[in-house]
């Protein structure tokens, strides 16, 4: 089209095509390194991820314990039992303010810094954990798990780009999928304390509260860790740079020319799109608002390049697609809500049922850590998407069986029916098959994007995981009134169907490549074929 730029790699002129073949030597370089010598990775990279991959626990236990503090919560807030409304609202606050929040920190994140920004998000965790233990109102719980989105947010933007852009590129996968077990593990951790507080007077006020203490860990263990690399590079900052791969890749003398060739590589890279854009022309900003200039310029080259370079425009395209489909799949209405489902079902003790599907989302999980960098991301997707179509089919056709008990029938200790049983097996065959793939795959979202707008673009992919939350969250419990539970997960099946058939057609194959690699990809098409060449041979 005619008012598309051109990608930095097609710039006009000879010194560009130069520097574009010197990249293209670099990455392959850089590629044949990596498979020859980098076969384990050593205590400093682990050690860095594990810390950063807290913010999942944090995310991962906040979506679990509202659904056991919902069942648990009673007449404590504002004297009364909880409406549909109130449960609506206390749940999908947290989406909303992480929906605002994630833009702002992408903003943030590529001003400050990738660390600076997670030991903000723990601040805010802290503050709102306190918060949502001392309220006494609805709406001043709203207050609290606001705050807590704020926080949740931010993590969810910037953990998995600051891991993926410290990780070297074979093991970019699963170090990015540690901070997504975390999140399952959060969740296991939080229905396992809301079934011991079950039964303790205000217990859910200490199942929100212990909230905090992940957070204040993870300040300690974060703050003594290095910045980004690639922010480095973005900085000037390549003395810095070269110090922070030394530490990922080891000092040995055999690991040197990787270390050396990795950084050539991002530094060449950043060179390409910067050099783009100035070709680019951006609005000059008036005198008076000088002191606002590079906030205001850094904005519009970077909305300028996600939307008007063709490679960018797809890899923001995919990364919101994937986002969105991980909501809208349902997934998360289920977590919100799963004791309240359970507890409509007639098991006796809904926290603790729910703690058996929390458990399956961490073990998959945990398999397909050890998936992702073998199969690859788009096969797992669409093997498992097929899986969470079948479950919320069989899920959908066991209610259409289920009959709930009269209030004359219903024993001192209810037992679950055969349908509710299949509901319990079929919902966990869709978890299982969600952890695998539509799980995790999402948040390896920063590999898509360009450095110059891997901040601003993730931001925006995370700001549309945020938004589809915010509307299941809220949407979930009136449309199983209007559609009934059937109609509702028979939606869902068929949101699944339709993203195995994009996924199937847009998303290629970022095994093993670099993140240097993979803005190749993208700048002709949407790289499917060329992925698969270049990641299975």
């Amino acid at each position: 089209m005619a008012d598309e730029e051109p990608n930095a790699r097609l710039l006009p002129g000879p010194e560009n095509d130069e520097q574009g073949e010197e990249l293209e030597s670099v990455n392959e370089a850089v590629h044949a390194l990596e498979e020859k010598s980098l076969r384990s990775l050593g205590p400093f990279i682990w050690t860095l991820t594990l810390s950063a991959g807290l913010s999942g626990l944090l995310f991962g236990y906040d979506t679990g314990v509202i659904s056991s503090t919902l069942v648990t919560i009673g007449s404590d807030l504002s004297g009364r039992q909880l409406s549909t409304f109130d449960k609506s609202i206390i749940t999908s606050c947290t989406s909303l303010f992480a929906l605002i929040s994630s833009p702002i920190s992408g903003i943030l994140a590529d001003r400050f810094g990738r660390k600076k920004v997670i030991l903000i998000a723990d601040t805010l965790f802290i503050g709102g954990a306190l918060w949502q233990a001392l309220s006494g109102t609805v709406w001043s719980m709203v207050g609290g798990r606001s705050l807590v989105g704020l926080a949740i947010g931010s993590a969810s933007l910037v953990t998995p780009l600051y891991i993926s852009e410290l990780a070297p590129s074979t093991f970019r996968g699963r170090l990015v999928t540690v901070a997504v077990l975390n999140i399952t593990l959060g969740q296991v951790i939080s229905y396992l304390l809301g079934y011991l507080f079950s039964t303790h007077h205000s217990g859910w006020r200490w199942m929100v509260g212990l909230g905090g203490v992940p957070a204040l860990i993870q300040i300690f263990l974060l703050f003594p860790l290095p910045e980004s690399p690639r922010w480095l590079v973005m900085k000037k900052d390549t003395d810095s740079a070269q110090r922070v791969l030394d530490r990922v890749y080891g000092k040995g003398h055999e690991v040197q020319p990787m270390i050396e060739t990795v950084l050539r590589s991002i530094v060449l890279s950043n060179q390409e799109q910067e050099a783009a854009r100035r070709h680019r022309s951006v609005r000059s900003v008036p005198p008076k608002y000088s002191n606002w200039r590079s906030w205001h310029s850094w904005l519009d080259e970077g909305w300028i390049e996600l939307f008007r370079v063709p490679a960018s425009r797809r890899a923001l395209a995919m990364a919101c697609f994937l986002q969105g489909l991980q909501q809208l799949c349902g997934f998360n209405s289920v977590m919100y809500f799963s004791a309240t489902i359970f507890a409509s079902l007639s098991f006796s003790t809904p926290t603790l049922t729910a703690l058996s599907v929390a458990a399956t989302n961490f073990l998959f999980t945990l398999l397909a850590l050890f998936l992702i960098d073998y199969a690859g991301r788009r096969k797992v997707l669409l093997y498992s998407i097929p899986g969470m179509v079948i479950g919320l089919l069989i899920t959908s056709l066991s209610y259409l069986f289920f009959q709930p008990p009269s209030a004359s029938d219903i024993p001192s200790a209810p037992q679950p029916s055969t349908s509710a049983l299949s509901i319990l097996a079929s919902l966990t065959l869709y978890v299982a098959a969600y952890a695998l793939g539509l799980g995790n795959v999402p948040w390896q979202q920063s590999e898509l994007f360009p450095l110059t707008v891997r901040s601003l673009g993730s931001s925006l992919a995370t700001a549309t995981n945020w938004a589809s939350n915010f509307v299941v969250g809220l949407t979930f419990l009136p449309l199983m009134e209007l559609l009934t539970p059937s109609g509702v997960f028979a939606l869902y099946a068929v949101i699944c169907a339709v993203g195995w058939i994009l996924v199937r057609k847009i998303y290629p194959e970022t095994k093993g490549l670099s993140l240097e690699e993979i803005g190749g990809l993208l700048e002709t098409g949407w790289g499917v074929e060329e992925s698969l060449r270049r990641s299975y041979g």
